[in-house]
């Protein structure tokens, strides 16, 4: 939907003395905004101090919304609580910032079944209902763009869209959470869990309930939409396993870094020879890789072309400002005419395995005879082992100590570590993260 045209004629003449001929008068984009907390007010403050040609805020929707009003908006935007009266208005874009899959997922079908535009961050509908609700905006002359579904302030889905439309990606790898990322970067430098989740809940990094980030749901959802638009494949997300980064403690850190790594929470996908593989959790990252580059809440993206090679994105993926940047630069695509370049994709299942070293971390009560029990149980599995590392000065009754593995496929590792739980020295069940190389 680009800004409406006003045909003006005027009477004037060139200095060559010919009239003029019709001029364009643009009528900028009404926008609204539902959903008016850390990002929605950023966007406000970018549409009301930038003032970007061809848009203009209009309407607000919020609950309670009378708390949430700003002197600083122009005084004739609407202020409203009622989601009906502003989906029935004359705005010509809805800016859909609430989140979770509804109501926003009501508000943004029927702003697409009215023929309006949608702009949304909401990377969990998307994920889910992506390709319905896109379908839905070009039935109705609409468009919906959610360049800030993923990444934030990262131009990653402009990138794919654009840039990369012409590659043929095959692999995708990433940082795709600031909350995970601040937390596992602080306890590289010696923190703890507790207290750094604390500092991020303090920051606003993290939820109450940040299970969502600690669990790997949201970077779930944002590896879903990168796989449709990168390696043109619909998966149902909740086929995606995501594990958990509360399993790691700082001994993990240091035997990482003992062998030349550090621990990320990586998103990761690929296709290969018709398959796709998936997974999203903690993972040992080599210390060269520019994936253990990113500190605090950085988001990054790395992206592998067939033709074009390796490409990567890297940014500020979280706060405020960031993804409303990346918002408004939606508005002012949807302002000038720009469309969303059409990248097919077909249904797929997550269905086959990466086949790569791991790192499995044990803590026992010392004993005679548990290195050959778990080497007969790799062995069983025709697994290989690389290397066993055990650093001193760490009790007898609680000792920590590690095996790493040569590529293998994890249902393999599963199965030898099933058998490994029934020794009677394990004092919790072993840690298994795999390792990229």
């Amino acid at each position: 939907m680009p800004v409406s045209e006003v045909n003006v004629s005027l009477s004037s003449q060139e200095p060559s003395g010919q009239p003029v001929q019709d001029v364009h008068v643009l009528r900028p984009l009404r926008i609204a905004i539902f959903g008016f907390g850390t990002v929605g007010s950023s966007v406000a403050r970018i549409l009301t101090e930038s003032q970007p040609e061809g848009l203009k805020l209009t309407h607000v929707f919020n609950r309670g919304v009378a708390r949430k009003r700003v002197d600083w908006a122009a005084s004739d935007v609407v202020w409203s609580e009622d989601s009906e009266a502003v989906l029935t208005s004359d705005a010509d874009v809805i800016v859909e910032l609430v989140g979770g899959l509804d109501p926003a997922g009501v508000w943004i079908r029927r702003a697409l079944a009215a023929g309006k535009s949608v702009v949304t961050a909401n990377k969990k509908l998307i994920a889910f209902h992506g390709v319905e609700l896109e379908r839905l905006a070009a039935a109705h002359g609409g468009h919906l763009k959610y360049g800030a579904a993923v990444a934030g302030g990262i131009p990653v889905i402009p990138g794919l869209e654009q840039g990369l439309a012409g590659d043929r990606i095959d692999r995708i790898e990433g940082i795709l959470n600031g909350t995970c990322n601040f937390i596992l970067s602080k306890m590289e430098e010696g923190a703890e869990y507790a207290t750094v989740l604390a500092t991020a809940q303090a920051r606003g990094y993290a939820e109450a309930d940040p299970t969502e980030d600690v669990g790997g749901f949201d970077a779930r959802a944002k590896l879903a939409i990168l796989m449709r638009l990168a390696l043109r494949v619909e998966v149902n997300p909740e086929e995606i396993v995501p594990r958990p980064i509360t399993t790691i403690s700082a001994v993990d850190f240091s035997y990482a870094r003992d062998l030349g790594c550090t621990i990320r929470q990586v998103a990761r996908a690929q296709r290969t020879d018709g398959t796709v593989a998936a997974t999203v959790g903690p993972m040992l990252v080599d210390s060269r890789s520019p994936l253990a580059w990113s500190r605090g809440t950085e988001n990054m993206v790395i992206l592998s072309g067939h033709y074009g090679g390796d490409v990567v994105f890297s940014g500020h993926g979280a706060g405020g400002h960031p993804t409303a940047v990346a918002v408004v630069s939606d508005l002012l695509a949807l302002a000038h005419g720009s469309r969303r370049v059409g990248l097919p994709s077909a249904k797929a299942t997550v269905a086959a395995e990466f086949e790569v070293p791991h790192y499995i971390r044990f803590l026992v009560d010392d004993r005679p005879g548990i290195v050959s029990e778990i080497t007969g149980a790799l062995a069983r599995e025709r697994i290989n082992i690389r290397a066993i590392v055990q650093k001193p000065g760490y009790p007898q009754h609680a000792l920590p100590f590690v095996v790493t593995v040569e590529p293998c496929k994890s249902s393999a590792l599963q199965r030898a570590l099933e058998q490994m739980k029934l020794m009677d020295c394990l004092l919790e069940a072993p840690l298994d993260l795999q390792m990229l190389e």
